[in-house]
């Protein structure tokens, strides 16, 4: 902050948190939005593992582990499976759709970012495209939360795997990934159940299980 304002005398949120914590992992998300001045203190964190903040203080980023996200790719990806990149699914024709999918990416990357800031990365990973059984491990974890939650306000609740299958399969937009799936869980279950407590349904130490009859989820209050 400039002088006269809040947090003149505070460091930077970023060198703030590493110098306080000097064993963390740092996430950049979507790095492709990044401004300008974030690439070139990025350069300097990984080139020399330290940064300076507002007080003159030497932050050492030696011990952080710095990752990066980025969409590149993503509207060039899906161009050629609208057009019928992505038909076969057997393992060979897979892994020939994985190949190509990363060169795309990694093409992509390089008209992005600059060389001096890719030379200085350890590794890109391309992530493969979520099966239904990595949909269904994102449910398992997502419902594990909410059950944690609930059990803090005295609730439990027991998803059957019916119904996590049921919610797996629900129809969202490929293109975002599994994020829909916690949008699709608030609306799903977590607005339905706030509803039904406050009608008086429900209450605390009930023991709630989530079904699906009729092909649509059920609450069901266990003795």
């Amino acid at each position: 902050s400039p002088p006269g304002y809040i947090g003149f005398n505070e460091g930077g949120q970023l060198t703030e948190k590493v110098r306080r914590s000097p064993y963390s992992v740092i996430l950049f998300d979507e790095l492709e939005k990044a401004h300008e001045d974030i690439f070139n203190i990025l350069l300097q964190v990984l080139e020399d593992g330290r940064l300076t903040d507002s007080k003159g203080r030497v932050v050492d980023f030696r011990n952080t582990i710095i990752i990066m996200t980025s969409n590149a790719g993503a509207s060039t990806i899906k161009k050629h499976r609208s057009i019928g990149f992505e038909r076969l699914s057997d393992d060979k024709n897979c892994d020939n759709e994985y190949k190509n999918m990363k060169e795309i990416i990694l093409g992509e990357i390089k008209n992005i970012f600059k060389p001096e800031l890719l030379n200085r990365i350890d590794d890109i990973v391309v992530f493969h495209k979520l099966k239904d059984e990595h949909i269904i491990k994102i449910v398992d974890i997502i419902t594990n939360n909410l059950c944690e939650r609930a059990k803090q306000n005295d609730i439990i609740l027991r998803f059957t795997d019916e119904a996590k299958t049921f919610i797996s399969k629900q129809k969202r937009d490929k293109e975002y990934g599994a994020r829909p799936l916690r949008r699709i869980i608030t609306d799903m279950i977590e607005d339905r159940l706030s509803d039904e407590i406050l009608k008086g349904n429900f209450k605390k130490s009930d023991i709630i299980q989530i079904t699906v009859e009729k092909d649509e989820l059920k609450f069901i209050k266990c003795s």
